[in-house]
């Protein structure tokens, strides 16, 4: 899952006009420097990228597949949180627009075939990833409007994130929908509050949740749009339709 340095930079381009950029030659250096510094305070630490920034000196730095962090470029302060931007009197976060296209690359690249879909009735004309947790009080509300969202044409992809991993009591009962003979009425069934027949397979339930801790989700649901667009909590059917572009 690498992505260039000219494409990130390419994306703070595109977003909005920038103005000094540092020459080809500073930025190369600036970049063995930071990652050098990363690896003194963490030698386990993986720099994916180094990508200069619409800010004279400072460098965003990917960590992994999904963190990032904004560091200068002799490495010796490092800012953790997002970088918003006034463009027209309007504030843009850059970092949520990494962000996205990070989660959308990451939901790319996972198997349909392991997640739990209910497709759209008729023509498909929009999909939604939905990390779940069978008892979340949100989840099952949204559950039961998954009918009319995929009567709209919004296809639902359920992905399991049962909040506390292995120590919460539904990671169990996910596994159990998960390893189902018919897994959608299984995931139906778990959100009823019916009791799901027990059944041994090899699920995708860990990896699912751990792919959610590095998207950055921290409860549930939580719904991404296929540009990587994260929608954090519960929406209405009619609401996430009008985000989709739908109605």
């Amino acid at each position: 899952m690498k992505r260039s340095i000219s494409w990130m930079a390419g994306l703070f381009l595109g977003l909005f006009s920038v103005q000094g950029f540092a020459d080809a030659a500073a930025d190369a250096r600036a970049e063995e420097t930071i990652r050098a510094r990363m690896q003194q305070f963490d030698h386990s630490m993986q720099v994916t990228e180094v990508i200069p920034t619409p800010i004279e000196g400072v460098y965003m730095v990917q960590i992994g597949k999904s963190d990032l962090l904004y560091v200068s470029a002799d490495g010796n302060y490092v800012i953790q949180g997002d970088l918003l931007s006034i463009v027209n009197n309007q504030v843009v976060n850059l970092t949520d627009a990494v962000r996205s296209q990070i989660n959308a690359e990451l939901l790319a690249g996972f198997p349909q075939e392991k997640q739990i879909v209910f497709p759209a009735d008729g023509a498909r004309k929009a999909s939604i990833t939905v990390f779940t947790d069978v008892d979340c009080t949100y989840c099952r509300k949204l559950h039961t409007e998954v009918p009319q969202l995929n009567a709209m044409g919004i296809e639902v992809r359920y992905m399991a994130f049962p909040r506390g991993g292995r120590n919460n009591p539904a990671y169990a009962v996910m596994q159990n929908v998960w390893c189902a003979d018919d897994p959608r009425q299984a995931m139906t069934d778990a959100k009823s509050g019916k009791q799901v027949a027990e059944k041994a397979c090899d699920n995708p339930v860990q990896e699912e949740y751990e792919l959610g801790i590095q998207m950055g989700i921290r409860g549930t649901p939580a719904l991404f749009l296929d540009d990587g667009t994260m929608i954090p909590g519960y929406k209405p059917a009619e609401a996430l339709a009008q985000d989709l572009g739908i109605l």
